[in-house]
């Protein structure tokens, strides 16, 4: 193993708003599909789309856009230089010192079709089926404790291994959070060993649903206030909304056409960090998360259509206008 980083500047002494922990895919997409894919069948389209793929990527690009210092550690394959995907990963001022280059598996891989405001995918990811071993590698948890927080952008597996590092980071007064997915192979007490550590989790309704066992969305946000300081639950095209001190918070979407909706959700969490670390209150955070979610989906790709610092205020400024 090697690490990723010999090309990008040294990082050493940096101090980051915000480092993404979790895995890294590379995504072929093929959207504005005429009918829905089925068994047996061949679908063609003119939209086609390679780009950088899974929670970590599309949630650091979206925090970096908007101005926040963010640094990534993920593992890739030693492909991964020859690969557009993570080139342009390299374009969107993220550091990459301490990510790991296996010799043993290719980067992981992705394919998604998108029809009309719903996708499926087929991916192949052996090379993050123990992602978590890099949270033993000393370079890896030196750059954790560089950042004013930590997100987490990947599957749940092994709970036992995370909970000393995040003990560790709030220890040190670095804010955490996750959006894990769901793992129907974990147990709720399991899942509660984790996510009590974090700050916020961003789990969408379905998974919100799944994990507390509530029949809706609200059930399922009070639940989770009694493990987690600050959850909040995205909704998709009705936007999002969070619980702080016994108080409901909920912000809508944007009022925009879905392409396609691969990575909105990550778009969101970075939109509502970024928003988080320099001061903004909850309804403005979540005005944030939802910007970013909803110009994510409009575009295929789920990064294309991320806003700058003056895009996202002009949408600020036209939400708080909103009855």
């Amino acid at each position: 193993m090697s690490s990723a980083g010999s090309k990008t500047r040294s990082s050493a002494a940096s101090k980051f708003d915000l480092v993404i922990f979790g895995e890294f895919f590379s995504d072929m997409i093929f959207y504005q599909l005429r009918n829905q894919p089925r068994f047996g069948e061949e679908i063609k389209t003119d939209s086609f789309l390679i780009a950088p793929g899974g929670g970590l990527a599309r949630t650091a690009i979206a925090a970096s856009r908007l101005g926040s210092s963010t640094g990534i550690v993920t593992r890739v394959g030693s492909d991964a230089a020859g690969l557009p995907t993570w080139n342009a990963l390299m374009t969107e001022g993220l550091d990459v010192t301490a990510c790991e280059v296996s010799e043993e598996y290719a980067t992981a891989l992705t394919v998604s079709m998108a029809y009309r405001s719903n996708r499926m995918m087929v991916t192949h990811d052996p090379i993050n089926q123990r992602i978590e071993d890099l949270l033993s590698n000393r370079a890896v948890l030196q750059k954790l404790h560089r950042a004013r927080h930590v997100h987490f952008a990947c599957a749940l597996r092994r709970p036992k291994q995370w909970i000393p590092v995040l003990k560790q980071l709030r220890e040190a007064g670095i804010t955490v959070s996750a959006d894990f997915g769901w793992n129907p192979d974990l147990s709720p007490s399991q899942i509660h060993s984790i996510v009590r550590h974090c700050e916020f989790i961003f789990p969408n309704e379905n998974e919100a649903k799944a994990i507390t066992g509530a029949s809706d969305a609200m059930r399922a946000l009070e639940k989770l206030q009694d493990w987690v300081k600050v959850p909040v639950i995205k909704l998709g095209r009705r936007g999002a909304m969070l619980m702080a001190d016994g108080k409901v918070y909920r912000e809508p979407a944007l009022s925009i056409a879905v392409l396609d909706a691969t990575g909105a959700g990550d778009a969101f969490d970075g939109g509502f960090l970024h928003a988080f670390l320099h001061g903004a209150d909850w309804n403005d955070c979540l005005r944030a998360g939802n910007i970013c979610g909803s110009l994510s989906a409009a575009y295929p790709g789920g990064s294309h259509g991320l806003p700058g610092p003056k895009e996202l205020r002009q949408y600020m400024a036209q939400m708080k206008k909103r009855p």
